[in-house]
């Protein structure tokens, strides 16, 4: 049995302490979080164990076992090391890290300590990913020579009140976050289907002008302006890949906030917000059946009082016909999932990577090609679109 210490208890943080909590092998959950009242708030409408006063404190006990980090998506790399380092497993929210460093960090203390470290990416288990995993095993694509991820979230449908809830009164300065460091939901969903990693990129940043304060270099925290960023990614496979990370954009997120396709030889396949296309030589099959998800729950659920309006449609996709649910615990049957159907298998993932000493489906050397590629790519559109090298840690051990 694992228990488990939660950090941060903002609003995604509450639908995964649900799970965890209600899952077959983990023990106790436990919460902190710097502002105390949410830490409390959370444990007391979850039944959750109790609280800490600091990370630190979390860190030092002896009862917890692993640890799942929900804070603000720049601070993930420097408590993650802290949290191995301190002998727990961790499971940490998406991006895994945003600079070089903190990544190669990470894999060489998950290497050295031999503990589990799982990378929360929901594109992974996406029904497009699925399914264009499902084709790829299959040989259905034959070579695939091109594919492309795009998470095409506005800021207005959702961003702007999750930045204000989390950055209080100086929010503008992150909510200037640079896409190209939030990365995963495209990449992942590309890499999670077909073989392969980046290893060079050139990326076009497009500068903002709506002139509202956010993406605006004299405010930003991150000296960013770019509010979309296009990539373009060569494979170690000779293939490309093409990212597209956009936060102003005319596109219903609320619908479908990543989208992918893929192309090869033999087949293809094309994902739009209400329609997903399998295409081979002889003709055009319409899959959106088995890729799309059935809604769950409705926007007004009880058991969604504390989740911002703006934010309710990550929490009220259910399945997909593609999704192996049978694997699932069967506690988690009723409990509302989200982000097309993932968070159900992301946590059921990592409990069992820490209870069988497994390597998570998105482990570190795993989310490390998720994250870096983007890291990279921003470095190259701050270049004007120089093509740069993509750094690899290697394939995971076996």
């Amino acid at each position: 049995m694992v228990t488990l210490g939660m950090v941060g208890a903002g609003q995604f943080a509450g639908q995964f302490a649900k799970l965890f909590n209600v899952h077959p092998d983990v023990d106790r959950v436990f919460v902190t979080d710097v502002l105390p009242d949410r830490a409390k708030e959370l444990a007391e409408r979850e039944h959750l164990a109790g609280t800490f006063d600091s990370f630190e404190a979390m860190l030092d006990s002896p009862e917890v076992d692993a640890v799942a980090i929900f804070t603000q998506r720049w601070t993930h790399g420097p408590l993650v090391v802290q949290a191995l380092r301190a002998g727990k497993h961790t499971y940490s929210a998406v991006p895994m890290a945003i600079t070089e460093e903190e990544i190669t960090e990470i894999v060489a203390e998950v290497r050295r300590t031999g503990l589990s470290y799982m990378m929360g990416e929901t594109s992974h288990y996406n029904p497009a990913t699925v399914f264009a995993r499902q084709q790829v095993a299959r040989d259905a694509f034959g070579r695939v020579f091109y594919a492309e991820g795009d998470y095409v979230h506005d800021m207005d449908l959702g961003f702007y009140a999750a930045y204000q809830y989390s950055g209080g009164e100086d929010w503008k300065k992150t909510a200037s976050y640079p896409p190209m460091l939030y990365p995963t939901h495209s990449i992942g969903g590309v890499l999670g289907a077909i073989p392969g990693h980046a290893v060079s990129v050139s990326c076009i940043g497009v500068t903002d002008d709506r002139g509202d304060g956010v993406f605006d270099k004299a405010v930003s925290q991150f000296g960013n302006d770019f509010s979309n960023a296009t990539a373009l990614f060569e494979l170690n496979t000779g293939a490309v890949m093409r990212i597209n990370e956009m936060r102003r954009v005319g596109y219903p997120s609320h619908l479908r906030e990543s989208r992918f396709r893929y192309f090869g030889t033999e087949g293809s396949f094309e994902q739009l917000a209400t329609i997903s296309l399998w295409q081979d030589k002889q003709g055009v099959t319409d899959v959106s059946d088995r890729i799309h998800t059935r809604p769950s729950m409705a926007h007004d659920d009880p058991r969604l009082a504390h989740v911002a309006p703006e934010l309710r449609d990550a929490f009220v996709s259910g399945y997909a016909e593609v999704h192996d649910t049978a694997r699932l615990p069967k506690e988690f049957a009723g409990v509302p999932t989200g982000h097309e159907g993932s968070h159900h298998f992301l946590v059921d993932d990592f409990v069992r990577s820490v209870v069988d000493g497994t390597l998570a489906p998105v482990n570190a050397w795993v989310a490390a090609r998720y994250t870096m590629p983007g890291i990279i790519a921003h470095r190259s559109a701050q270049q004007g679109g120089q093509r740069l090298p993509v750094p690899d840690l290697g394939d995971p051990p076996a």
